[in-house]
């Protein structure tokens, strides 16, 4: 009976240190990164656990709430909206927030999440109200920019920042949506011909020029080809200068007698009556000369009846 008992005790015992284990272990909690734990004691918040190792007071403290630090997206279903101008449209939102009181999160508001939509489809409606439906389409950034202050100011007594509101899509009447089509394509087809009308400009543009540039081009080559040819007139007018200058050196460095110089008067007064021309101004001295001529002519004459 004595072994039984000791037996039965430490079973006992066992089990007993197996339980405030158990408890122990399952008390012990660990916080992850980028999320916090509200704890509450009694039934009243005591704190709120940050990243780390954390140990609870068993059947005391209790995990009220579990909370993500990181930023959120919640994506609203369409809400229906009536302009300025009283045309009713769809417009669905999406907002990107994130927890910044855990505490403020878990007690400020039920159902966080629900408050945020019904607060963003009010004050999208009190924003549209007050904008006609042109403003509105050309205006998100604004829009924007209005609801994300509004909730940004409502949701800090929730420990709640709203960091961005983008309107993912605005829904016309289906009449104004042919009607916008119709007007866009007419500015497809308005800049379109812009655009054609802008390349045959251009186009005409570059064939006056390439016209202009041969012009240009070809009065060059003419212009080239006249001054090559004066060069080359007046090359020859040179070249025939400097014989006539050469062969009047060797003449009068041949100290010719005034027999050959009269000849040589006859020859060109013969090339001057050989000409075209009508006129011909004999000079005061040319019947001397003529008679020289004639006496040299009888001086040779003789002496060819002499030899023979």
């Amino acid at each position: 009976m004595g072994i039984a008992a000791v037996s039965a005790s430490l079973v006992v015992i066992l089990a007993l240190v197996i339980i405030i284990a158990l408890v122990v272990i399952s008390n012990i909690k660990i916080v992850p990164q980028a999320h916090a734990f509200v704890i509450e004691r009694l039934g009243a918040y005591h704190a709120s656990w940050q990243t780390g190792l954390h140990v609870k007071i068993p059947f005391i403290d209790r995990v009220a709430k579990k909370v993500s630090l990181k930023e959120q997206v919640i994506d609203f279903p369409p809400q229906p909206v009536i302009t300025k101008d009283n045309v009713t449209m769809q417009i669905d939102t999406v907002v990107y927030f994130q927890i910044t009181d855990p505490k403020l999160y878990t007690y400020g508001v039920e159902r966080p999440i629900s408050a945020i939509e019904n607060l963003s489809a009010t004050t999208l409606r009190n924003i549209i109200g007050e904008m006609e439906l042109d403003h509105t389409l050309t205006s998100r950034d604004v829009i924007n920019s209005k609801i994300r202050v509004i909730l940004d100011e409502a949701t800090d007594a929730w420990g709640i920042k709203v960091n961005r509101v983008e309107l993912k899509n605005i829904i016309p009447p289906r009449e104004i949506q042919e009607s916008m089509e119709k007007q866009m394509k007419a500015e497809r087809e308005r800049r379109a011909k812009i655009l054609d009308a802008e390349g045959e400009k251009r186009s005409a543009i570059l064939i006056a020029e390439g016209q202009k540039e041969s012009a240009i081009l070809k009065a060059d080559a003419i212009k080239e080809t006249k001054v090559r040819e004066a060069e080359g007139e007046a090359e020859a007018i040179r070249q025939v200068q400097k014989a006539l200058a050469d062969s009047l050196k060797m003449l009068n460095e041949a100290a010719p007698s005034d027999a050959v110089v009269a000849l040589k008067s006859l020859e060109a007064f013969q090339k001057a009556a050989d000409g075209k021309a009508t006129k011909i101004i004999i000079p005061s001295n040319i019947q001397g000369v003529a008679g020289l001529a004639t006496s040299i002519k009888e001086l040779v004459s003789a002496d060819t009846n002499v030899q023979k």
